[in-house]
This record gives C-alpha cells, sequence and structure tokens, in this order.
C-alpha cells in the first residue's frame, strides 16, 4: 500500500446552519456540494480549503459529545496552515471568535493558536 495523501476530513455538527456558515464565511472554504440524505436526516457538505483538500461537515441527529477536551482518545485537533498566525487570529477575533494566546512551538519555533468550531472541536493555525 501506497497512501498519497490526505482525501478528506469528516466532521460532525449538531447546529449545520452555524458550522455551514463557521466554515464558509469565517474560515472561507468553498463549496464543492451539499447533499440532503434524507434516509438518515442528515446534511452533507463538502468543503474545499485552497483548492486542494476536502472536509466532509454533517449533520446527524443522534450525535454525542466529545468525551473530553481536548485530551480525548482520537482526533485531537485539526490544524490549518496560514503564512500569518498573528495576523489570521486577529482576523477571528474581529469575526467574533474566541482564540487562544498566540504561541511559539518549542520544537520548530512556529507560531500557533487554538480556538474551536461551534461544535466544539479544536482547531489551530499553524504558521508555515
Amino acid at each position: 500500500m501506497k497512501i498519497k495523501a490526505i482525501h478528506h476530513i469528516a466532521l460532525l455538527t449538531d447546529d449545520y446552519p452555524r458550522s455551514k456558515a463557521f466554515y464558509t464565511e469565517v474560515l472561507g472554504f468553498s463549496v464543492i456540494a451539499e447533499t440532503w440524505r434524507a434516509e438518515r436526516n442528515s446534511w452533507k457538505l463538502d468543503l474545499a480549503i485552497a483548492g486542494r483538500y476536502q472536509i466532509e461537515l454533517f449533520s446527524f441527529p443522534d450525535y454525542r459529545e466529545r468525551a473530553s477536551y481536548p485530551e480525548a482518545k482520537g482526533l485531537r485537533h485539526l490544524a490549518f496552515a496560514v503564512d500569518d498566525v498573528a495576523a489570521a487570529a486577529e482576523e477571528l477575533k474581529g469575526k467574533g471568535v474566541a482564540v487562544e494566546a498566540v504561541r511559539i512551538d518549542e520544537l520548530t519555533q512556529k507560531k500557533f493558536v487554538f480556538f474551536t468550531d461551534p461544535n466544539g472541536q479544536p482547531l489551530e493555525l499553524y504558521e508555515g
């Protein structure tokens, strides 16, 4: 087996309109496709990041809350690369998103910052 790349990342939401607005209007991801799946009572929103990566945003009526934050087993956080972490953090703040203080990665000396999506999913901006 030779894995070539990450194909997509799937996220669940309990508030589809709010999450859709967050990922498209706040983070600026592009909509690839939006599908209502009546048999599951669920939306599936395919999003592109810079025309390259894909996030699948699902709404499910029987979701479960995250076990703990942020040390739950499984996906710890999702990180996005930006050129200027401080400027991106200020842009998020300007859009009403709570952002932690910018920190420096002790191994790479790169700046990073954490924030969450409307569902409490930990997200990170990483300079690079």
